[in-house]
């Protein structure tokens, strides 16, 4: 719960901008920040069940429920437990891999673009809100962001406007105000008139859209590997290793759980934390070959990560004898 409420946070300050408001929105970034938690979930979920085996294991191995849990189950029913276990872990794992968090990350994505977007124009508060030095804009009310009976003061022109009602549009990658029957008074050096409009749009020059881009946590496994771009197929080809890495990581918590001979020391626990994450770092860096080494094949990146898997499993076999 620790590393979700770090993660959680780390997401907000990333959306937010220092050179807006913090209080502004401040809700709705927390809110929608929730949404990304399932994506970040499955890549804790190995040392989660790693370090929740370890738990385990000192609790039962101090109050003698290993004895009881005996006397009521065969080895034969043991073993029928352990991988009814793994099945689950590996159900739940795979459901949120491949379709929950994958949802949750795109809806994630398009409120965290709205909320970008809504930032570089400011906040509506207290009837008003204003667009960096270019534009103040004051309204009576706000109905689904179309604002009603409106002033605004556009300072690079010297202009007033006044109008029935200000909805924002996009035009290509540009925020358009679209004032709707109104008047506009210009006072500038070059020009002083007044003008009675139907409609008038005014482009807010520097203010770009920020588009929706598709990036590698809204594609499932399948759709990774065939990918048209190299570095999301093999990003694909990781998640592949993730699910043999975590039944690595599920055989030996069943192990370090039924340690029966005596409660697993720190140090034994410590030796094989680290080896998990040697393994992960090598996955990292074998993807990084992939993307950057135009020698390093497919065939390398799966021989490297099973040699060290097969390698790590026959050690932590080792060390809980």
């Amino acid at each position: 719960m620790v590393f979700l409420g770090l993660i959680w946070i780390s997401q907000i300050l990333r959306i937010l901008d220092f050179q807006y408001s913090l209080t502004n929105q401040i809700f709705d970034i927390a809110g929608s920040t929730l949404l990304i938690l399932p994506s970040f979930i499955n890549h804790l979920v190995p040392f989660i069940i790693l370090i929740s085996s370890f738990i385990v294991n000192t609790k039962i191995t101090k109050s003698n429920e290993v004895i009881i849990l005996k006397q009521y189950l065969s080895a034969s029913q043991l073993k029928v437990l352990l991988h009814m276990m793994i099945f689950l872990i590996f159900l739940i794992f795979t459901l949120n891999n491949e379709l929950i968090s994958k949802k949750f990350y795109k809806e994630y994505k398009i409120q965290e673009l709205d909320i970008r977007n809504n930032l570089k124009l400011g906040s509506p508060t207290k009837h008003e809100f204003h667009i960096d030095d270019v534009v103040s804009i004051f309204f009576k009310k706000n109905i689904d962001n179309i604002f009603f009976e409106t002033e605004a003061i556009i300072y690079k022109e010297n202009q007033l406007i006044v109008s029935e009602s200000l909805l924002i549009e996009l035009s290509k990658s540009n925020f358009n105000l679209v004032f709707l029957n109104g008047e506009r008074l210009i006072l500038s050096d070059n020009e002083k008139s007044r003008t009675v409009f139907d409609k008038f749009t005014y482009v807010l020059e520097g203010k770009k859209y920020e588009k929706l881009l598709m990036d590698k946590d809204h594609y499932n496994t399948y759709e990774l590997i065939l990918h048209s771009q190299k570095d999301f197929r093999n990003f694909g080809h990781s998640r592949i290793f993730q699910y043999f890495f975590l039944l690595f990581i599920s055989l030996i918590c069943i192990k370090i759980i039924f340690y029966f001979n005596n409660k697993i020391n720190i140090y034994k626990f410590t030796f094989i934390f680290l080896l998990v994450i040697i393994i992960q770092i090598i996955n990292t860096y074998t993807v990084y070959l992939l993307n950057n080494i135009d020698t390093f094949r497919l065939i390398y990146f799966y021989l490297i990560n099973f040699i060290f898997l097969i390698l790590s499993l026959y050690l932590s076999n080792k060390t809980l004898k």
